[in-house]
């Protein structure tokens, strides 16, 4: 019944935006209900965004496919996501991207989804409490960088991180919209910015919110 579901899901996907084969295929392996707070499991593969606690969202599934989809992950050995969130989009990439490494600043929410991405048999992910505008040089620089939330400009700090040729995706505000935005890293900024769609993300925040 789950695969049927997803694949409905799927389906309604690619007749709203084109997926490539290993996209589609990455989707079909993920079980989206895993990622769906109890309350709203009968809403799963609904192509819409859900609340999720700390005033956070899942984001629709639609949404996630066109963002691997803009991040282009074919021929990316690793990938950075700021904004973890319910761990969904980390689990998507990490059918398509070898390592995949993902950070989100509310500690709620990463208990609950490094336990999810547990749950799946994902062991491709690996996950940090903090401030995503850090970034993490530890394992720098990364091929891809992916923002799972609005920001109005891009910290130098994660330009940094980019590998030479990267990609980096980001939902940027401008104007008083979001629009999701394409970059690529040469000779050490930013460039080729192509402006893809608008969107509607909950914005990037300064510090920690951790358990009592």
């Amino acid at each position: 019944m789950q695969a049927l579901k997803t694949a409905n899901m799927v389906l309604e996907i690619s007749k709203r935006f084109p997926l490539s084969p290993n996209v589609e295929k990455a989707f079909l392996s993920v079980n989206r209900e895993i990622f769906v707070p109890n309350g709203f499991k009968h809403l799963a593969y609904a192509l819409d965004a859900l609340p999720m606690g700390a005033s956070q969202w899942i984001s629709s599934p639609l949404t996630v496919a066109k963002m691997t989809e803009f991040l282009q992950c074919e021929g990316a050995d690793s990938v950075l996501e700021i904004g973890c969130g319910s761990g969904y989009q980390a689990a998507i990439l990490s059918k398509l991207i070898r390592r995949v490494f993902s950070i989100e600043r509310i500690e709620k929410l990463l208990i609950e989804a490094i336990a999810r991405i547990k749950l799946c048999g994902i062991y491709n992910i690996n996950t940090k409490l903090d401030d995503g505008q850090n970034g993490w040089t530890t394992f720098a620089p990364y091929d891809r960088i992916l923002f799972s939330a609005s920001i109005a400009e891009i910290p130098q700090s994660l330009v940094s991180q980019l590998n030479e040729g990267g990609i980096l995706v980001a939902p940027m505000v401008k104007n008083n919209m979001q629009i999701i935005t394409r970059f690529f890293k040469q000779n050490g900024i930013l460039t080729q910015k192509e402006e893809l769609e608008s969107c509607v993300f909950v914005p990037v925040v300064s510090g920690l919110e951790k358990e009592s």
